[in-house]
């Protein structure tokens, strides 16, 4: 009887501790190469220091705080935090409790969060790519996260990218 309830156990214990992929977990979504598009530039640079500073440059004029940054590497992340609130979501709230007499939780605040990677271009060795990714996470009135999501709004990245442009050639020119 105890080696049949130690066996269960072990049994119990592996099946519990091994790992589970997901089936689709490295199957890319169908607008994983628009993503890429809209998240990536160009730039006739190999200079990966002017472009990170430059970035750095642009995002603290947004309002961002720099998390991270390592030119060796290519990469600057960068964060700051932002109202949540919707008037949308505070009326149905409203509602609710007016209705059922119960409380709604509301999107409260959030995290905007950037990473910048600079890469040499692989097509083009007099160039460089600069991809980046906007992502936001959104905690309701009970200090949950209520979303996770990737910001996909065209006008985001070509804003920036606009303004990296500019910042990058004043940084190379050392004005």
């Amino acid at each position: 009887m105890k080696k049949a309830f130690y066996l269960c156990f072990i049994l119990l214990f592996l099946v519990a501790c091994s790992p589970t992929i997901p089936k689709d977990a490295f199957v890319l979504s169908p607008t994983s190469l628009e993503d890429r598009q809209l998240q990536s530039r160009k730039f006739a640079t190999l200079d990966r220091t002017v472009l990170l500073a430059a970035g750095a440059a642009v995002l603290q004029d947004m309002g961002y705080a720099i998390d991270e940054s390592n030119a060796s590497l290519g990469v600057l992340t960068a964060s700051k935090q932002a109202d949540a609130t919707s008037g949308a979501q505070i009326a149905g709230a409203v509602l609710v409790a007016l209705i059922g007499g119960g409380s709604m939780p509301i999107d409260k605040e959030q995290k905007i969060r950037i990473c910048l990677v600079v890469n040499e271009n692989l097509s083009d060795s007099e160039s460089s790519i600069a991809r980046i990714t906007f992502q936001r996470i959104v905690w309701n009135t009970q200090g949950q996260i209520s979303r996770v999501e990737t910001l996909k709004e065209p006008e985001l990245y070509q804003g920036f990218f606009e303004k990296l442009s500019k910042s990058a050639f004043l940084e190379a020119h050392q004005i």
